[in-house]
């Protein structure tokens, strides 16, 4: 096994790089194509979230495979190298799997203990399988990975170490009171229709939202977030086109914004507009003394004046005589889209609470661990032995199957050139002979054959099948032949 992960995440880089390298799904798959394409890789993965960037591989050569790798993601993520690097980590082999292991656990995760990550992973196989660049390595990387995720959730209490990052995210919109509480009789407003915000859309509903709208570029998907909403008991729910955002916007309590747009999909002046305040940029914005409160009042006066019936309604009671940043919250944004949906700018808007992906990893980076999360940690590391340990038993099993056929070629070659010798041999006493010479042979290679099987288990033991092939001169085309066909097995994998 040599496994080799590149990445970069919310531990290693600031979301403005995030953003940045960001990967859509064209994008991940000419990263695949072009990996398997490159020399020192066998087979690839990526896994691609709004808080991680990771590129798998089984690579020949360490180094060439870390320079090779590094080089595809700041060609495929736009980000130049010399920029990226030193936001780049990298895990080897058993370091590797742990990465693996712990993130599908979420103990890597922005919010510790969230689930949504095993469903990515999820996503993750599933695309190198569909495009061939998964083999034997990644299928079984990734499917443990799942089973070891699993694991952690349904005999620990990790759940309880954190939430999803939707839950976390209402919470700190919630700013200390109960979501619950909160919620209640608010109407949000949900852009996008995705597996994030179609989350967001049930958690508000669960929480008590009065009214969701659901806006998406595709309008069939949000009738059918809409359907299934309508089905969970929502008591008002409906869709409306990307074209419908700005006004839905001035009757909105709460908007959660996670799609997979390239631009911002909500900017400053949007907010504002729907706020009825006159927006300025901070390069723009002059220093405002408190006297100003008065005129700005006026300014909202005169905007309502000149708004729709709906946006003056909502204006009117969203008019606010304190400075940005303070006063009373009448819209609270929550962006959960990588890059960003919504501008960043906003949050110096009056009456306006930004909650994005930048503010929950300060948020979480303070948050408290959970005494399960230890148990999680040992779950993680058992499962690494026990995966490095079947891996490399799995690695000398095509020799040991390879060396058992040559043995069995053998018997067949000296009992056929026993019939020449000796044509008089009736059925049984054939019959008799070639037992005997394999139960012979099997004896001789019982003993090695489970030996060399358990040191090639322990750390250090790949070498121990080219060992096995140099002692009895086994054809290397032997060997490959067993192990294409073992992973061609449809069995394979399954649970």
């Amino acid at each position: 096994m040599s496994l080799l992960v590149v990445g970069l995440s919310h531990r290693s880089a600031p979301v403005s790089v995030l953003e940045r390298a960001s990967l859509a799904v064209d994008s991940q798959i000419k990263l695949l194509q072009d990996t398997l394409a490159a020399e020192p890789a066998t087979e690839a993965a990526v896994l691609a979230t709004c808080n991680r960037i990771e590129l798998y591989a089984d690579v020949d050569k360490f180094h060439a495979g870390v320079a090779e790798l590094s080089t595809l993601l700041a060609q495929h993520s736009g980000v130049g190298l010399d920029e990226l690097t030193p936001y780049l980590y990298v895990h080897y082999e058993d370091r590797a799997v742990h990465h693996l292991f712990s993130v599908a656990c979420g103990l890597d995760s922005m919010v510790v203990g969230e689930g949504q990550i095993l469903g990515q992973i999820k996503d993750a196989l599933a695309r190198g399988q569909e495009l061939h660049t998964a083999g034997r390595l990644l299928n079984d990387l990734f499917q443990q990975a799942l089973r070891v995720g699993k694991r952690a959730h349904s005999e620990t209490g990790i759940d309880r170490a954190g939430q999803s990052l939707v839950t976390f995210g209402l919470e700190q919109l919630a700013d200390g009171a109960e979501v619950t509480e909160w919620a209640a009789g608010k109407r949000a407003l949900v852009i996008g229709a995705g597996s994030m915000s179609s989350l967001a859309a049930a958690t508000l509903a669960r929480a008590g939202v009065e009214e969701i709208v659901v806006a998406n570029r595709t309008r069939a998907r949000a009738d059918r977030l809409v359907e299934i909403l309508g089905q969970a008991g929502v008591p008002t729910a409906r869709a409306v086109a990307m074209d419908g955002v700005a006004d839905e916007l001035t009757r909105a309590d709460v908007v959660v914004s996670c799609t997979g747009a390239t631009g911002l999909v909500l900017t400053a002046e949007a907010v504002a507009g729907a706020l009825g305040v006159a927006y300025e940029s901070a390069a723009q914005a002059p220093e405002a003394p408190a006297a100003a409160v008065p005129d700005e009042l006026d300014q909202h006066a005169a905007w309502v004046e000149n708004g729709s019936a709906a946006a003056q309604d909502r204006a009117v009671r969203r008019v606010s005589a304190y400075p940005a940043g303070t006063g009373p919250v009448r819209l609270h944004l929550l962006d959960l889209a990588m890059p960003r949906d919504i501008d960043g700018a906003a949050h110096r808007i009056a009456g306006v609470r930004l909650v994005d992906i930048e503010s929950l990893a300060e948020a979480s980076a303070d948050a408290p661990m959970a005494a399960d999360v230890d148990q999680v940690r040992t779950i993680v590391a058992d499962e690494v032995a026990a995966f490095g340990a079947a891996q490399r038993a799995a690695h000398i099993t095509p020799t040991v199957v390879a060396l058992r056929t040559m043995a069995a070629d053998v018997v067949a070659a000296e009992i056929a050139r026993l019939d020449g010798r000796l044509p008089d041999l009736d059925e049984k006493q054939r019959a008799e002979i070639t037992q005997t010479v394999r139960r012979v042979v099997d004896k001789l290679l019982h003993a090695p054959t489970v030996r060399v099987k358990q040191l090639a288990s322990e750390p250090g033991g790949a070498g121990y099948a080219d060992a096995l092939r140099e002692l009895f001169d086994l054809d290397p085309q032997t060997v490959a032949a067993v192990s294409r066909a073992d992973l061609n097995d449809p069995n394979r994998g399954r649970s």
